[in-house]
């Protein structure tokens, strides 16, 4: 029965990734209408961050900034369907990387660094787009592995057509060692909530103290690999630019939580710049019964 509804599920988002673009945003505004007007998906939690983040605005301003987070939500789901079957040409055209030359400035000096992308526009793409438009690198990106095993393989022969190689976080220690000495790009979004409070860094986003995943600054002090930020904006519908710049280019001689400070201090400009284009629909605050009482 698993595989038959297995079945089920990857012939539908087969089938979604084939419609075109101005169909598919057309199918993602139905959903968007039915998960925020009908089944109130995560409603609460969306609500409860854009006002512990932006208490100064109005119920109204709230509303508005709610259906703009369910917006974002259902066009990122089917343009992560659509990341199934895009091509190259489309993907380069959509998803543009502005100035690729740090990469080689990055490269001459250290070899492999790490690139902290966010939850802001669209990931997905993010993570294939780079292996397309950049030749010489070697990107790694990190991932949980799925629990059914036919959607995971799926997951990771896409996201690996373009080159960009798939690790598990299972096992990113032991891909730092192997892979530090190429000139890879370590691909490690930090801005969802840990899953364990002792191993969390806790610094000020958005006026509060807030727990990040330490996997970049854990492993940037490590092996002294420089940390850029890469900065996703929606251009417009359907269409984004990925702009990179250095958040610390010597770890190891950083204060303890500076790199991961930046990093929340990045994202928070943007997202107070366009709040609607960020993961809202996140339990991103569920730490706080947890924090210590010194951060």
């Amino acid at each position: 029965m698993n595989l038959i509804l297995t079945g089920i599920a990857w012939f539908f988002i087969i089938l979604v990734s084939l419609l075109p673009f101005r169909v598919l945003y057309i199918f993602s505004d139905v959903v968007r209408f039915f998960i925020q007007r009908v089944f109130g998906y995560r409603k609460t939690v969306i609500q409860n961050n854009l006002r512990r983040c932006f208490p100064e605005k109005s119920a109204k301003e709230i509303d508005t900034l709610t259906t703009a987070a369910y917006k974002n939500l259902t066009d990122v789901m089917v343009e992560g369907f659509k990341a199934f079957t895009i091509s190259r040409r489309q993907l380069v055209r959509r998803h543009k990387i502005l100035n690729p030359e740090l990469l080689d400035q990055l490269s001459a000096t250290s070899g492999s660094f790490i690139a902290t992308p966010c939850h802001y526009g669209n990931w997905e793409w993010g993570a294939l787009a780079p292996a397309v438009q950049i030749k010489d690198f070697r990107f790694v990106a990190f991932y949980t592995p799925l629990s059914n095993p036919y959607l995971d393989r799926r997951i990771r022969r896409n996201r690996s057509r373009t080159g960009t190689l798939l690790a598990s976080t299972r096992a990113t220690s032991r891909t730092f060692d192997e892979l530090k000495a190429t000139t890879s790009v370590f691909i490690m979004a930090a801005d969802q909530s840990p899953s364990n409070p002792d191993r969390a860094i806790w610094v000020d986003f958005f006026g509060q103290k807030t727990a990040f995943l330490n996997g970049p600054e854990k492993h940037a002090r490590q092996h002294n690999l420089p940390v850029v930020f890469a900065d996703i904006r929606r251009i417009k519908r359907g269409f984004y630019t990925l702009q990179l710049s250095l958040l610390e280019g010597n770890p190891q001689s950083a204060a303890p939580k500076a790199i991961t400070q930046a990093y929340a201090n990045r994202l928070e400009k943007i997202i107070r710049h366009d709040p609607g284009n960020w993961l809202w629909s996140h339990k991103r605050w569920k730490l706080d019964k947890f924090k210590p009482e010194e951060c």
